[in-house]
């Protein structure tokens, strides 16, 4: 009688040890303890022994049953450590070791350019204003010394939007952001330091010039303000974005009915090269000037007793001679090869310590 009972336990003894995965141990556990496993078929057959045998075989199946449910139990936790201890050994993580790099988005030129802009400007104690895209015609043309009959309101260099109402004029997709300086000059009281950074849109669409670009325009307004404070201004401001200390700037005559005296500035450049800096050549870059006693008046402000400069740049411009872009349309194609090619770490801010 306990022949058969030995060699159960014998050969469940050696199925739990060859059993590495817990789909092999169960298989033991269900061939063994199962509905229709081997110990419970010999439970099922004790209603044929006679009754003199059944009492004592009945209790030697119970004994068996629980020795071995009791093996079956400790194989499975022994089982359940061992695959744990796999997994953490192949989930194991290296701290002493660099990480592995992840994907990482990184800063459009443009955004980059307007860092830069205004962390120069910053340490000269400007600070930035906004302005909305939409502005009436008077902030952007009339306000500015810019009369109706001006060859700039024009249908073929402006973007007109229908009237905010019944009664009033057209209003504009703005073509400059000297708008913000207007709406700065009639909010605040001066002095005044603002740059005003932001989309102007005009009728245009080449190579060279895109009906929506980036403009950054400055304004100072300040008792005893001089053409001096202004060449010293951008001076500094060109030598410091273009990382040349010597870098030659030259302030030539020009007009804009915003300012009085007007002038465009220029930086030393080699059209044979390209090179910034470099060559006996010209590049035109900038344009400033006085703020004319016009548009001081039409902001409440009396030109006897304040004066200003006001200046404006393309930021598409500048980082397409900084960064050597040939295109500007560039810029806007949404091309991940291009922007890998000319983006900027997120992780790498413009400092004024990286000398542009």
């Amino acid at each position: 009688m306990a022949n058969d009972l030995d060699t159960l336990k014998d050969e469940t003894l050696a199925a739990l040890k060859q059993a590495s995965t817990h789909g092999e141990w169960d298989a033991v556990r269900v061939g063994t303890l199962g509905r229709s496993g081997k110990l419970t078929g010999l439970l099922r057959q004790l209603g044929s022994f006679p009754h003199e045998e059944r009492k004592e075989r009945g209790q030697a199946l119970n004994r068996l049953r629980d020795e071995l449910t009791a093996l079956i139990e400790q194989r499975g936790r022994e089982i359940e450590e061992l695959a744990l201890q796999q997994r953490l050994a192949e989930e194991t993580v290296d701290i002493t070791q660099p990480p592995a790099p992840a994907p990482a988005g990184l800063i459009h030129p443009v955004s980059r350019t307007i860092e830069e802009i205004t962390t120069i400007f910053g340490a000269m104690d400007f600070h930035v204003a906004e302005g909305p895209d939409i502005e009436s015609q008077w902030h952007n043309f009339s306000a500015l010394n810019t009369p109706e009959h001006h060859p700039a309101r024009t249908e073929q260099d402006t973007f007109y939007l229908p009237a905010a109402g019944e009664g009033e004029d057209l209003r504009v997709l703005r073509t400059q952001t000297s708008g913000v300086q207007v709406r700065t000059m009639l909010g605040e009281k001066p002095p005044i330091r603002i740059i005003a950074p932001g989309r102007t849109y005009r009728a245009d669409h080449d190579a060279t010039h895109s009906p929506m670009f980036h403009q950054c325009e400055g304004l100072v307004i300040e008792k005893g303000i001089t053409l001096g404070h202004l060449k010293g201004c951008l001076t500094e401001f060109l030598r410091a974005f273009f990382g040349q200390p010597d870098l030659p700037v030259r302030f030539r005559a020009s007009y804009f009915p915003f300012t009085e005296p007007s002038m465009e500035i220029d930086i030393g450049w080699s059209r044979e090269t390209g090179v910034i800096g470099a060559g006996a050549d010209w590049l035109e870059v900038l344009g400033a000037g006085m703020v004319h006693a016009r548009v001081l008046s039409n902001c409440g402000l009396d030109p006897a007793e304040w004066q200003g400069f006001a200046f404006g740049m393309g930021i598409e411009r500048l980082a397409m001679l900084k960064n050597g872009i040939t295109d500007l349309r560039s810029f806007y194609e949404s091309d991940l090869r291009w922007l890998r090619h000319y983006g900027f770490s997120s992780l790498s801010p413009a400092t004024l310590t990286e000398g542009f």
